[in-house]
């Protein structure tokens, strides 16, 4: 992407963001510049993606294979019942493209999997993981990893988030240093059939975005050794400090070297 000075377009639009001497003209190019994989435009691709797209972000990937489905609306906001049985991406797209079409979208209706998720990764910055499944997530992981970029993770279930940025190839922990197995179905279940509240998403997914955002941009402290929860019953964040294992089968080499 162009490291051009900003345009009287781009700095109106971007006034906000430049006036922060944490972002400012240097930080606000950085966005222009970067090219992002996100993975999903469900509950948390959404506003994720609304955010990013808003902030400059250059170019992003956006990968998901699903259609729109009158039970999404709940939660899923780039979505309205004009979009009901389309594509997210191609929905998405048309979305994204009408709030700022100085970030050039790619759609791809596609599932990453393990044939997909090096060449889906490939050429990116940074990666957004808004899936909802633990082998995804795993999957993400590696292609982090592979890859050589930070993994910004989210997940949410019922009235409760969790958000952190993993970039174990800069001495953070990955995410399997974190949660080396799979919790068993009865204790993790699907949204479908537990529920969730809708505005939970829109948090825990608009963290995502800021996570992404100062990475990108260079500004403040990433969360690369903490994982964020958010209890929204009880209205209460929590922090918790994490460290890389040497012994993770995931990332472990990359602390030896």
């Amino acid at each position: 992407m162009s490291d051009a000075p900003l345009n009287n377009e781009e700095l109106e639009r971007y006034a906000r963001h430049i006036i922060l001497r944490e972002i400012g003209g240097p930080g606000q190019r950085r966005l222009r510049r970067a090219r992002l994989l996100v993975i999903g435009a469900g509950g948390l691709g959404c506003p994720a993606l609304m955010y990013l797209a808003a902030a400059g972000v250059g170019a992003i990937r956006l990968v998901d294979d699903d259609i729109v489905s009158l039970s999404n609306l709940q939660r899923q906001i780039l979505f309205g019942g004009d979009d009901l049985d389309q594509p997210k991406v191609a929905a998405a797209t048309r979305r994204l493209n009408a709030l700022n079409p100085g970030c050039a979208i790619e759609p791809i209706q596609t599932r990453f999997n393990k044939d997909t998720a090096a060449d889906l990764a490939d050429g990116v910055d940074l990666i957004l993981d808004g899936s909802d499944n633990f082998a995804t997530r795993r999957l993400a992981n590696s292609a982090a990893i592979g890859a050589g970029v930070p993994l910004v993770f989210g997940a949410v279930g019922q009235w409760e988030g969790q958000v952190s940025l993993f970039a174990p190839a800069e001495g953070g922990p990955c995410y399997h240093c974190i949660f080396p197995e799979d919790p068993s179905a009865d204790l993790a279940p699907s949204c479908a059939e537990a529920g969730i509240v809708g505005a939970l998403t829109g948090v825990i997914g608009a963290l995502m975005a800021t996570e992404a955002i100062k990475r990108l941009s260079g500004a403040g402290e990433a969360l690369s050794d903490r994982l964020v929860l958010y209890d929204a019953l009880s209205a209460e964040f929590r922090t918790i400090r994490m460290k890389k294992r040497a012994d993770c089968p995931a990332c472990g080499s990359l602390a030896r070297g």
